[in-house]
């Protein structure tokens, strides 16, 4: 990835204390660039760095970081153009499990789609991994 594109806003739209938004490369990048080295830290983290990864289209995070008994054998990305999101609630539901609740938006052939999902994620071997969501 360019220096640039590093630097650019985050697309999971997480803020600085000051409110303004993190650089890609402070967000999710460090968890997508550097996934065998360091893995989000919690369900929100991955959450977000999933949103970020089908913003850019990249397949490859978004199965490594899919529950392995939950995870299609390939995915296939669809024209949206990604325009937001805004987690509702992160959920810790036990020591290794947790839940996230988000609405992200997008546009398809020119209507406005807004997705509205509660995810479950499961923390396994040290790394957490999305399993399933349920859609509203």
């Amino acid at each position: 990835m360019k220096e640039a594109e590093k630097q650019r806003d985050c697309p999971c739209g997480r803020k600085n204390p000051k409110g303004r938004l993190l650089a890609y490369a402070d967000c999710c990048g460090r968890y997508i660039d550097h996934w065998a080295t360091q893995p989000a830290p919690d369900a929100e983290a991955l959450m977000r760095s999933r949103y970020t990864a089908f913003v850019g289209g990249n397949a490859a995070y978004l199965l490594a970081t899919w529950h392995a008994d939950q995870r299609p054998q390939q995915l296939e990305f669809d024209a949206a153009k990604w325009l937001g999101l805004e987690v509702k609630q992160f959920l810790p539901t036990g020591e290794a499990a947790a839940e996230v609740e988000f609405v992200a938006r997008y546009r398809l052939g020119g209507r406005a789609v807004r997705l509205h999902e509660r995810s479950r994620f499961v923390r396994d071997a040290g790394r957490w991994f999305y399993v399933d969501g349920e859609q509203f």
